[in-house]
């Protein structure tokens, strides 16, 4: 896992933990920790059941900082500034209710089980709201998981094998 977002996200899981938040870590970070090779990412993405549940007092007294809200998401910053994006995506919240536990130092995290991941980035690769190079690294962390971990290529249905499949063209 990329160092320099470890203490913020320690912090933020530490607050996640103490305030009883039901929460997977998602996106780049969550390649990062399912793969080995490299993968750089701007910020950590947090899957949560419902707006709601952000803990945004005890986020604000750990020295975490509202910055803006969408329709499925809201955007903070670590003390060092490290951007945190939360979402309640209703998609995700099988992902959220069967995260797995990764301990890192003191805290235990919830990060999004490998095969939830990439059914996600497959989702996400497909979704043409998005912006074109965000897809195309959505759906290159895919191939990565799967050529990581080969058994997942099992998990995917026909729909999915043929975007990862279009990429090869």
């Amino acid at each position: 896992m990329e160092e320099s977002k470890r203490p913020s996200l320690l912090t933020l899981c530490r607050v996640l933990r103490d305030s009883h938040t039901e929460y997977a870590i998602i996106g780049g970070l969550a390649v990062q920790i399912h793969q080995r090779e490299a993968r750089t990412t701007l910020d950590i993405d947090v899957a949560v059941p419902s707006r709601e549940s952000i803990p945004k007092v005890a986020l604000t007294a750990a020295g975490f900082r509202f910055h803006e809200s969408f329709e499925h998401s809201e955007n903070w910053y670590a003390a060092d500034g490290t951007p945190v994006q939360f979402t309640d995506d209703p998609m995700l919240a099988r992902a959220v209710a069967h995260a797995e536990e990764i301990r890192i130092e003191d805290v235990t995290l919830r990060v999004i089980r490998v095969a939830d991941l990439l059914h996600e980035k497959l989702r996400a690769g497909s979704d043409p709201a998005r912006r074109r190079s965000k897809r195309l690294q959505d759906l290159a962390d895919a191939e990565a998981l799967i050529e990581a971990s080969p058994e997942l290529a099992a998990e995917l249905s026909r729909d999915e094998r043929a975007l990862l499949g279009s990429l090869l063209r």
